[in-house]
């Protein structure tokens, strides 16, 4: 048996898209069929259907109404699938024959443009590498709002250059990857770090001359130099391979992609995975919500493409002082100048994603509301500019002439589309009365008829008596007289039956036909005209997209700015100094997001002096849960948040320039690929240590913690003298519970002992939270474990082990010098100082203590009994 003309279609289709899930067009909803059903019925918990095909057993099908589509779409692609779009491309009242039918677009994790499918506030990045030889290049690409960019990572196939491929891939969070085939880098590596979904392209995406003509014809250019590129380099490769994928998936000429950002690695300061972690800049460790992060405390944008501009600046905050100083300054005027603040922000609060909307806008699927959008926010954007030009801030005069008023794009809109259009574009109601005059010819040809029809329900219930009769009208049987079954006996002669249901008929009248046919064929030529106009404008706003592009990019720094502004003023935050020179130097310096989270009592804040000549390590001891943690990381971010441009908590605040940040907190493992908590330790400490320069500032929380004690000691001793000696003193917060480390200062330049507060009052501890001179004396762990609430019984012993260490009993040499003993007396110290923490034995003089009743021991009981405990106590 031979498959039915429309399946041949259909398989037709399918065999150049295998890899896709293929959403099939059929009347109002898109079908899947065979295996594309089984799993969407699996994945969208659709009911599975059949579908006769033409062979002997049923096609498995299911599908969805095609107006709501992209809700499955983006739960299709949100589970790492790509979809591909086959639609009717040409009428089918005027088929002859089987529909034609086409994919007209490939949606996958880094393509998707639809405003339902994406976040607002994030950007939805497609990434590129390549590597091949020695040289790897990074690419990616919003489609969403045509920003792209490319850089060159290195000319060296090192770990550190791998590194730096990662860092760049989870900054961005990049949603799909794409790669080289023939990559000779731990992809599996990548694809575990990014959780993106992943791609590797043919040698065909990699051709020499295909890459360069890609590349000369998206940005409308005749030499690669005009863009800043090489021949034949790494960033050439993934760039131009980039846009060919995209090009073949999105099926259009994708006019909005303009302007390629070509960026060195150090423009910006570097943020490995790890620091972007563990200072939870954009989502907290272990829920990964925004609320609890720095993003969270730091966000008061007024729009999507700020919000969005915001992420960016919290993860590429800047180098050049001059830059940062620029952005301080405006955020100060913003800060003293209140009505300036408030008019801007409320202006901005009318602007609407017209970022994301030029990209629509360029692939065809922007609709009506989205042009009235476009419109009311191109009303606010001649005062903005009004605003601006008074301001004694450079940049904000500067960001005022990018922001351009876009006349010709309101007048447009506003002359040619409705107040309040349809969702839909191709079933009229689109265009303004007077804007075609042809067009209102049209639509003044037919009101008689539509006023005759409108009327027709109560003169027809006068004429016939018949009190419930009811005009109707749907797209299949058009206009009809409803009539319910008790009224049958008064039904007129001149009505026709059109259909029968349960409990009533349908009919049509001559009269009612005549007007159904002119008024269904006007409307079908008004429909197709106001499709028309409506494309035509929005093809001419496409001449306007670089016009859009630079104003919602100078909108979304002005609502950074705003933002970084109204954060200052509530939350107290001051003006930091900048410059390039070694010192960090912060008075009574808080941390943004804990000082926001405390509900009872008020934050401690701590001072920071590091001076890479005469202070650049700060070694913390003391007790866990006092604040040394918060501590080294309120430090780094307000180093962060200072050179991203924004005003710090503290009461003030000097900023030398951090290249870098780097940070080793905390504890975890990769157990699937055979690596310790102590492996990925070492790992983390050894990037540290090759990647750091002498302007980085680094971050260590407990180094050498993971292994036992003379070892991790030793280690964690030759990290400070490294740090400090052959790296020339680096600029570092190194917390630590090994005391013994606190020798350091004096005899290694640089070390400077900090430690925090405790109070100790009738066997009560509290952490006071206080950064003050000095080394710890004790480490409280003992009580840290109470408060946590480890069992009383095991305490006790702890409690008698630790006063055994503490006299000196097993206690480890204060002299240390950074050389373990060897093994053999290791060994044996340990198998003298175990200690049980399962199943304790109960010491029988304590036991028989327990049993005493004082009260009624006589003097000379007590005295045989004493006696006798002193000599169980003695054995």
């Amino acid at each position: 048996m031979a498959l039915s003309p429309m399946m041949q279609q259909y398989t037709k289709i399918k065999e150049d898209y295998q890899d896709c899930i293929l959403f099939f067009r059929l009347g109002d909803f898109y079908e899947m069929f065979f295996e594309d059903a089984k799993t969407a019925s699996r994945e969208l918990e659709l009911t599975l259907t059949g579908k006769n095909c033409g062979l002997e057993e049923r096609a498995p099908m299911c599908g969805v109404p095609f107006h709501s589509a992209d809700t499955y779409i983006a739960r299709l692609v949100e589970k790492g699938y790509k979809v591909a779009i086959c639609e009717q491309t040409e009428d089918p009242s005027q088929a002859k024959g089987i529909v034609k039918r086409e994919v007209i677009r490939i949606i996958t994790p880094g393509t998707v443009i639809s405003q339902n499918m994406l976040k607002e506030t994030e950007n939805n990045y497609i990434a590129s590498f390549f590597s091949r030889h020695g040289r790897t290049g990074l690419a990616y690409c919003d489609v969403s709002t045509g920003e792209i960019y490319a850089t060159e990572i290195s000319r060296g196939e090192d770990a550190d250059s791998f590194e730096t491929l990662l860092n760049e891939l989870v900054k961005i969070k990049a949603r799909e990857i794409l790669f080289n085939e023939d990559c000779t880098l731990d992809t599996e590596e990548v694809k575990r770090i990014t959780e993106a979904y992943f791609n590797p392209l043919s040698a065909d995406y990699y051709e020499e001359r295909a890459v360069q003509d890609a590349v000369l014809r998206q940005f409308k250019v005749k030499a690669l130099l005009g863009l800043g590129l090489e021949e034949e380099s790494a960033a050439l490769f993934a760039l131009g391979a980039m846009l060919l994928y995209l090009h073949e998936t999105q099926k259009n000429s994708l006019e909005h992609i303009t302007w390629l950002h070509l960026y060195e690695m150090g423009t910006h300061m570097a943020l490995d995975k790890a620091t972007i972690k563990n200072l939870e800049l954009t989502e907290t460790l272990f829920e990964k919500k925004v609320q609890g992060s720095l993003l969270g405390v730091l966000d008061k944008t007024s729009t999507a493409m700020g919000g969005r501009r915001l992420k960016q600046w919290i993860r590429e905050p800047l180098n050049n002082a001059d830059e940062i100083q620029e952005r301080l300054d405006a955020v100060e005027v913003l800060v003293d100048d209140l009505l300036l603040r408030n008019n801007l922000r409320e202006n901005l609060k009318q602007i609407y994603d017209f970022e994301r909307l030029s990209g629509r806008i360029a692939c065809g699927s922007a609709n009506g509301k989205d042009l009235i959008a476009l419109r009311n926010s191109c009303f606010v954007l001649p005062e903005i500019k009004g605003d601006l030009e008074e301001t004694d801030s450079a940049l904000l005069k500067r960001l005022g002439r990018e922001v351009r008023d876009l006349k010709e794009v309101y007048q447009l809109i506003d002359t040619a589309i409705v107040e309040d259009p349809p969702f839909t574009v191709k079933e009229g109601g689109l265009i303004k009365e007077g804007y075609s005059e042809e067009l209102d010819d049209l639509k003044f040809s037919i009101r008689d008829a539509q006023n005759w029809i409108a009327q027709l329900e109560n003169s027809e219930r006068e004429r016939t008596g018949i009190k419930n009769l009811k005009v109707g009208f749907n797209k299949v049987f058009g206009y009809f007289l409803e009539i319910t079954k008790s009224y049958y006996d008064m039904i007129p002669d001149n009505y026709v039956r059109k259909q029968t249901l349960t409990n009533c008929e349908r009919f049509i009248t001559p009269e009612l036909k005549e007007m159904e046919n002119l008024v269904l064929n006007a409307e079908v030529k008004i429909n197709q005209m106001e499709y028309e106009l409506f494309t035509a404008v929005r093809e001419e706003i496409q001449q306007h997209i670089r016009e859009i592009q630079t104003t919602s990019a100078a909108v979304s720094a002005l609502d950074v700015l705003a933002c970084f502004a109204q954060v200052a003023q509530q939350n107290n935050y001051v003006k930091p100094q900048i410059d390039c020179g070694d010192e960090i130097q912060i008075e009574k310096g808080r941390h943004p997001v804990i000082e926001q989270t405390i509900r009872d009592g008020i934050f401690v804040s701590n001072d920071v002096w590091l001076d890479r000549k005469d202070c650049s390590m700060l070694l913390i001891t003391g007790p866990n849960m006092a604040g040394k943690s918060t501590y080294m990381r309120q430090t780094a971010l307000i180093v962060l948040m200072a050179q991203a441009g924004c005003f710090v908590p503290a009461e003030t605040a000097r900023i030398g320039i951090a290249d870098r940040i780097f940070t080793r907190i905390g504890a975890s493992d990769n157990l699937a690929q055979g690596q310790s908590t102590f492996f990925v330790e070492m790992s983390e400490l050894a990037y540290i240590l090759n990647a750091s320069t002498e302007k980085s500032l680094i971050i260590l929380d407990e180094i050498g913690r993971g292994t036992s004690t003379y070892d991790g000691l030793s280690i964690a001793w030759a990290a400070a003298e490294y740090l400090c000696n052959t790296k020339k003193q680096v600029r570092t917060l190194f917390a630590t519970h090994y005391h013994e480390m606190t020798a350091l200062e004096g005899k290694m330049k640089g070390v400077h002992n900090l430690n925090v507060d405790v109070a100790e009052e009738n066997g009560n501890v509290v952490f006071l939270h206080k950064i003050v001179e000095g080394s710890a004396s004790r480490s409280y762990g003992i009580h840290v474990a109470r408060l946590a609430g480890v069992p009383e019984l095991l305490l006790e012993q702890a409690e008698v082990k630790l006063k055994e260490l503490e006299e000196g009993i097993t206690a480890p040499d204060p002299n240390f010098s950074g050389t373990a003993p060897s093994k053999k007396a290791e060994a044996e110290a340990l198998e003298e100082q175990q200690i049980s923490f399962f199943g304790f034995a109960p010491n029988p003089v304590v036991e028989r203590l327990r049993a005493l009743d004082l009260m009624t021991l006589t003097p000379s009981e007590a005295f045989r009994i004493l006696e006798e405990l002193k000599a169980a106590a003695e054995e």
